[in-house]
């Protein structure tokens, strides 16, 4: 039987010293320490004394949601992050980095037909990477549907910079949970969790049987009939710092960032055509 990876035993052991929620004295220590090292701007967020354990303050959710547009053709991003690539994929190759190339069909797995993976051929993607002091929680986008979930289990490599150049194929190899998604003018794209080094786990809300960083290694298949969830919904998050990838159909999206651009959740990214 094939044995769990290194990483996928570090990141479970730093997610349960993350979950401790140790005497107020000390828990007051380590979050002031996360908060000052990391440089986290909390003005959005309840105190840093109020947090239980670190992975409360990880997870950390806005005292008042952010204002964004309602506009049905406008696409907002799912998560305050660093774009560390975007733009077309090229039939059916995309970029990890500037360099390092992947394949959409191989990231998305055996768990989508054929048919599904070739929705995003000479589509869109764009690549969310969340640092360790950004707001962990993952947004919707845009009004839709989700079609269909597939969690594949796989490895925790870090996915910075450093990680990404050098890593063939590390969005492939990592852990992630992948929506099939329909919009309300029924284009449709796959918006990708992919795990990282020290991400305890990924909760998605809609999904409760979606457990991440556990023993099991088969990927795991929910279909939906009638799923509906609206701009902004708050559906989950990383415990600790991740990458959120978007794939879109051809035609459905232009975009208005670059990579390098840093982005807000709630701000608009691209229209819908």
């Amino acid at each position: 039987m094939e044995k769990r990876h290194i990483t996928s035993l570090i990141s479970q052991n730093f997610g349960k010293f993350a979950s401790k929620e140790f005497p107020k004295w000390f828990q007051d220590i380590v979050n002031n320490a996360y908060v000052t090292f990391m440089g986290l701007d909390m003005s959005e967020y309840n105190d840093r004394s109020t947090y239980k354990s670190l992975n409360a303050l990880f997870t950390r959710k806005l005292r008042e949601d952010r204002k964004y547009s309602l506009a049905e053709d406008e696409f907002i991003s799912p998560c305050d992050s660093w774009i560390s690539e975007c733009g077309d994929i090229n039939d059916d190759t995309a970029l990890q980095i500037k360099g390092m190339t992947y394949n959409t069909d191989d990231f998305l797995g055996e768990n989508f037909t054929q048919e599904e993976k070739e929705i995003v051929r000479d589509g869109k993607f764009v690549n969310f990477y969340l640092s360790p002091k950004d707001y962990h929680r993952y947004h919707i986008p845009t009004d839709l549907k989700v079609l269909k979930v597939v969690h594949t289990p796989g490895k925790f490599y870090p996915v910075n910079v450093a990680s990404l150049k050098m890593r063939v194929n590390l969005f492939i190899e990592n852990e992630r949970v992948i929506l099939l998604c329909e919009t309300t003018s029924k284009k449709r794209f796959y918006m990708v969790l992919v795990s990282a080094l020290n991400v305890g786990g990924m909760k998605v809300s809609f999904e409760p049987k979606i457990q991440t960083n556990v023993k099991s290694l088969k990927p795991q298949v929910y279909e939906y009939e009638n799923l509906h969830l609206n701009k902004g919904d708050d559906f989950g998050c990383f415990e600790m710092g991740s990458t959120i990838v978007i794939l879109a159909e051809k035609d459905m999206l232009e975009l208005n960032i670059s990579m390098g651009d840093n982005v807000r959740y709630g701000q608009t990214i691209a229209k819908i055509s």
